[in-house]
């Protein structure tokens, strides 16, 4: 039996595990790859400023530091987490079960799809489902944000404190009332497009603009040099759901120093719910994690 199991090969599990395996703890990690969502980076047409993100180094130091350490790497999908008399049973997709005195969740999220033709295509050349990690990297640009839920309406107000341009694509009226909607109402480099659908992204090697149906059926492109989908997000909870507290959106629900209500499962980024999705706080929340479940196995190493 493994003094930790982390189930989740992103930033916060790469951190978890660091800390753990610096602890001298008996570390198994489990996850299909390493990166998670840092693995994709958008690229941009030549003639677009180059993305220059914040936490790159450390990132790959992080992954660096990880291949030097003694831990193991079990390279399966997670279907499900049980108790197990003192403690836990993680199961794989390949029908593995793996023992654990204590857990830790680090499974990220799912975004969600427009299922429109030319997604597949530009997916990260142009077109990205992480408008926050970009934000203070849209300065002078035309950037076009689709999606109908809070999402796009706080990416929105946030991108177009430095973007040229911002076209909100898809937005219900109700959503615009809010203290934040009427903010992102008030900007003058802000089109807000109520209630129009997406039919197609349109470009060469990159996405270049998007044909919109309006409320009356009619059709119109919206051109743009960067392009966002901001829908709810899914988080990859369904492992634990039954077993841990989740909100209503899915979020594992995490305290201050990334414990569930069951002791000894911790959880850390984006599938908890936590303040906000950026890869630096999920790092940080695998290191209250790991510190966390040492501080639980403690009594008994």
């Amino acid at each position: 039996m493994y003094d930790l199991i982390v189930v989740g090969g992103g930033l916060a599990g790469i951190t978890a595990t660091i800390y753990a395996a610096r602890r001298r703890l008996n570390v198994l990690l489990v996850s299909k790859t390493l990166g998670g969502k840092t693995n994709y980076r958008m690229l941009l047409p030549p003639e677009e400023p180059p993305l220059l993100l914040e936490g790159q180094e450390i990132i790959e130091g992080l992954k660096a530091e990880l291949e030097r350490l003694d831990f193991i790497h079990y390279k399966d999908y997670v279907t499900r987490v049980s108790r197990h008399r003192d403690g836990f049973a993680v199961h794989t997709e390949e029908e593995a079960v793996l023992l654990g005195k204590s857990v830790i969740i680090a499974t990220g999220v799912k975004h969600q799809r427009m299922h429109v033709p030319g997604e597949d295509k530009y997916l990260m050349r142009g077109l990205s489902y992480s408008a926050l990690r970009y934000a203070p990297h849209m300065g002078d640009r035309v950037v076009a944000i689709i999606g109908s839920g809070k999402l796009a309406v706080r990416a929105a107000a946030e991108i177009a404190l430095t973007a040229r341009q911002v076209y909100l694509v898809g937005v219900e009226a109700r959503e615009m009332e809010s203290p934040l909607g009427i903010k992102v109402k008030g900007a003058n480099n802000v089109t807000i497009l109520e209630n129009y659908q997406v039919l197609e992204l349109q470009g060469d090697e990159y996405a270049r603009r998007i044909v919109v149906s309006a409320p009356d059926g009619s059709q119109m492109e919206v051109s743009a040099g960067v392009f966002f989908v901001e829908i709810a997000v899914i988080p990859n909870s369904q492992l634990v759901v039954g077993l841990v507290d989740v909100d209503p959106g899915g979020h594992i629900r995490i305290d201050e120093r990334g414990r569930t209500n069951v002791p000894g499962i911790c959880a850390a980024g984006d599938v908890t719910n936590t303040y906000m999705e950026q890869v630096l706080v999920a790092a940080g929340g695998g290191v209250k994690a790991a510190l966390s479940a040492y501080a639980y196995l403690l009594p008994g190493l």
